[in-house]
């Protein structure tokens, strides 16, 4: 364990930080959440517009809301304090061999990666929700996009972000297994003669999930040029 643990530490100063202004900003803005409200507005723009009935609606946004619970929540609230592995700009063997940007080193605890559990698991959520290809290359990358951010400004190891992506992987696939569980209980409820049909989830077509690429794209390029604009 403790051969894990170094090699851990090694790898994470192989990737951390650089000596570009530019990348320092790019990061500090794709790995704050506010900048992925577009995100969410289109997803659930998307739910709204293929989904026909209200409880539809609301189920997918309860899971969606139940993957941040399990993901995050259960790992900040519980599993930080537990473990109590210290970040890398906190840890007293390497912090001072990780660059930091503007100061910035996260709270106290890093094991697991609460950015890599939430993102992984919507992304597994509606990537098994919506089955298209492109839109599920999309939310993986924007997961791992997400999960390298917090590499780069040094605030986890990369065990700590493996082990998030596995845990985001199993809430993802739990939670739409319960989705689809619940959908069929609330469709025998509203109607004791439903269809096999009417268990199904809506039907996601490639032209409205191009809505949610879209706006990672114009996410993404808003964050290169404000970065841009910060280092003139």
């Amino acid at each position: 364990m403790e051969e894990i643990i170094q090699f851990d530490k090694h790898l994470l100063l192989l990737v951390n930080g650089s000596d570009s202004l530019f990348m320092d900003s790019l990061i500090m803005t794709l790995t704050t959440a506010q900048t992925w409200i577009p995100l969410y507005i289109a997803l659930f723009y998307v739910v709204l517009k293929s989904n026909k009935t209200v409880h539809g609606i609301l189920m997918v946004v309860a899971a969606a809301g139940l993957c941040v619970l399990f993901a995050g929540t259960i790992d900040d609230t519980i599993v930080k304090p537990l473990v109590a592995r210290w970040r890398p700009g906190r840890d007293p063997e390497i912090g001072l061999l990780v660059d930091t940007v503007d100061g910035y080193r996260g709270g106290n605890y890093g094991f697991f990666s609460a950015h890599a559990a939430n993102t992984f698991s919507l992304a597994m959520f509606f990537s098994l929700l919506m089955r298209q290809r492109l839109f599920v290359i999309a939310m993986v990358c924007w997961s791992l996009t997400n999960c390298y951010t917090r590499l780069y400004l040094g605030v986890h190891y990369p065990g700590d972000i493996t082990v998030g992506l596995i845990w985001g992987t199993l809430v993802g696939y739990g939670v739409y297994r319960i989705y689809r569980l619940m959908l069929r209980r609330v469709a025998l409820r509203i109607n004791p003669h439903a269809t096999a049909a009417d268990m199904q989830p809506a039907r996601y077509t490639a032209s409205i999930c191009d809505i949610p690429i879209a706006a990672l794209c114009l996410t993404f390029l808003f964050a290169v040029v404000k970065a841009y604009i910060q280092v003139l």
